[in-house]
């Protein structure tokens, strides 16, 4: 495994990012789940792709169906709410111990 895999990712489920690489570059879309394990993240709407399916008990119509694949995290950026353009974040401690992550564009805290 990579080391950049092993890194702890900062985008979090139920953030918006922004593609910068690939297929989709320029499209926005909510986080549906992310795995920093593999380093990779599913954003709704995006890099969808088609199974070809037959039917079972989830799935009664069978059938090419359209899903999202997963993204990397390298290629997606957090959308500022403030600036609304792509950009890093960082971590900062408060003074009364609690960790948040802010927008180093802004510098406004995100949550």
């Amino acid at each position: 495994m990579n080391k950049q895999a092993l890194k702890k990712s900062r985008i979090r489920k139920g953030d918006t990012v922004v593609v910068i690489a690939g297929r989709d570059r320029g499209k926005s879309g909510k986080v549906l789940s992310v795995d920093p394990a593999v380093g990779k993240l599913v954003v709704d709407k995006l890099n969808m792709i088609k199974r070809h399916t037959k039917p079972n008990q989830k799935v009664k119509q069978g059938g090419i169906l359209e899903r999202e694949a997963p993204i990397a995290i390298s290629n997606v950026m957090y959308l500022c709410p403030v600036t609304k353009k792509p950009t890093r974040l960082g971590v900062r401690t408060l003074d009364d111990g609690q960790r948040v992550r802010f927008s180093k564009k802004s510098n406004d805290s995100v949550e």
